[in-house]
């Protein structure tokens, strides 16, 4: 045994109290910055002038950098030591949320949102991988993952209530100012609570980070460039071309490669291609539910950041109950059940609320928002387990962050297209009315976003059939717990 190892079983089990907390401190910091921006947009908008083209990307920005370099942050930490990396991340993410509060224009909003998307991927995945270096395996590790679970699953809808009540009783600005001293507490816990893993020889795949992630950027701009400029402007074509030679050049990159970020061979499997699939479409349906429902309840309803904070209370509830339920019972039967009930009810939850009205009252969205909310909560457990099941050790951690990119890069993708929609069918309706008046721009801007729902359901319509024709897991003998705390122990 190395000194190293001889020191790690040592360690292992001390202050796992404070290790805990250090580490779910970090990703709740993380999970909430993908959503506390949600409730503040009404106001920033306002503040720094956006133009309504560019107010999706105080999301998408996050969200692409965040998903697209997760492989790549998940790789530095293997090759230069998990806990260096993970305080790296948090410090890249502190710095650029400091200067997002110090913003003076959109642009510079804009900047330091991908910033933090890039903290974020280093912070992310090396966080996860702590709890299996500093956790003994069995009830302690399967209890922080519990613990991590609950911070990743209801983080989100906590992020749009923290986000309500600082906008609206402080700052839109200290949406970000708050990051950097709970980051600093971080900063300076880890070290005293967190021992450092060991490292192992290989390459960074940079050329095959840097053409994935600037193609995703392309096709994201071109589509949100469609909106403004039209699908056969230069500016459209162009972004939408470089797209497609950079996303070639990523697929060359790695099968070329000798430590390629995203191994092609993963895909083989085809119940893990298609629970790939499947994230794509709950990304693009919960990124959109989040961001056109926030505008609504604002914009058209009226209502403060406050209010609509708490109005999303109840989906986090929903998902946290739904996830601890699946996690539960999918042991007994198996992925099959929860994965037709899940995606199934996220695409009535969303056709759903797409039926609202600009008077519509509060329970014609509280319904639709909770069935969401199971949906999601019971998919989310069965579909981690599939992306995991068959895997070797060393490719577990792969294949979860996958999972992960999907989600984030779906859902970007997905804003892009749908704002797009949503842009299209309000300006359609405004000029069918003939008037812009308070009520009439109402009018159009509900239609608006109800027609992104209804594409939206749509999408969640299309995961559902992905996991009606493509998902052949059989039942499941081992506990979700364990299968998930591989993950953890391979990243």
């Amino acid at each position: 045994m190395s000194s190293t190892e001889l020191h790690d079983s040592n360690t292992e089990g001390k202050h796992l109290g404070l290790a805990l907390t250090v580490i779910c401190c970090a990703q709740l910091m993380i999970v909430l910055d993908a959503t506390v921006v949600n409730v503040a947009i009404p106001t920033i908008h306002h503040a720094l002038h956006f133009s309504r083209a560019n107010l999706e990307w105080l999301i998408t920005a996050y969200a692409l950098t965040f998903g697209g370099l997760l492989l790549f942050g998940g790789r530095t930490g293997d090759l230069y030591g998990k806990r260096r990396m993970f305080m790296i991340g948090i410090a890249v993410f502190a710095l650029s949320s400091l200067l997002g509060g110090l913003a003076q224009s959109d642009v510079w909003l804009i900047i330091t949102r991908g910033m933090q998307g890039v903290g974020g991927a280093i912070a992310a995945p090396t966080a996860l991988s702590l709890i299996a270096t500093n956790f003994p395996e069995g009830r302690a590790r399967n209890r922080a993952m519990g613990v991590y679970a609950a911070m990743s699953g209801g983080g989100g809808a906590l992020g749009l209530l923290l986000g309500g009540i600082l906008t609206s009783y402080v700052s839109w600005r200290w949406i970000f100012f708050i990051n950097v001293p709970i980051a600093a507490i971080v900063l300076f816990l880890t070290p005293r609570a967190l021992h450092e893993s060991q490292t192992t020889s290989g390459h960074l795949d940079v050329p095959g980070a840097l053409t994935v992630t600037g193609g995703m950027l392309s096709l994201v701009y071109g589509l949100s460039n469609a909106s403004s400029h039209g699908w056969t402007s230069a500016s459209t074509l162009f972004f939408l071309g470089a797209s497609v030679v950079l996303l070639a050049a990523f697929g060359l990159i790695e099968t070329k490669s000798q430590a390629p970020l995203m191994p092609l061979d993963i895909f083989k499997n085809r119940n893990r291609s298609g629970s790939y699939a499947m994230m794509l479409c709950i990304g693009i349906a919960l990124f959109s539910m989040f961001y056109f429902l926030t505008q609504f309840l604002q914009n058209v309803q009226g209502w403060s950041a406050v209010k609509t904070g708490v109005g999303f209370l109840p989906m986090t509830v929903g998902i946290i109950v739904a996830a601890g339920l699946s996690s539960r019972y999918v042991g007994r039967v198996g992925v099959r059940i929860p994965l037709l009930v899940g995606p199934a009810m996220a695409v009535v939850g969303i056709l759903w609320i797409s039926r609202i009205s600009p008077t519509s009252p509060y329970l014609t969205v509280l319904g639709p928002l909770v069935v969401i909310a199971l949906g999601m909560g019971f998919t989310f457990v069965p579909i981690t387990l599939v992306a995991v099941s068959g895997v070797q050790a060393n490719e577990a951690g792969l294949a979860s962050a996958l999972l992960n990119t999907m989600q984030q890069v779906g859902g970007a993708l997905g804003l892009a297209i749908l704002a797009t929609v949503a842009i299209d069918a309000t300006n359609s309706t405004l000029s069918s009315l003939g008037t812009h008046t308070r009520h009439a721009v109402n009018i159009a801007t509900t239609h608006g976003y109800t027609t992104a729902f209804t594409v939206s359901a749509g999408i969640a319509f299309l995961g559902l059939l992905v996991s009606i024709v493509a998902i052949r897991v059989p039942r499941q003998t081992e506990e979700p717990t364990t299968a998930l705390s591989s993950v953890a122990i391979s990243q």
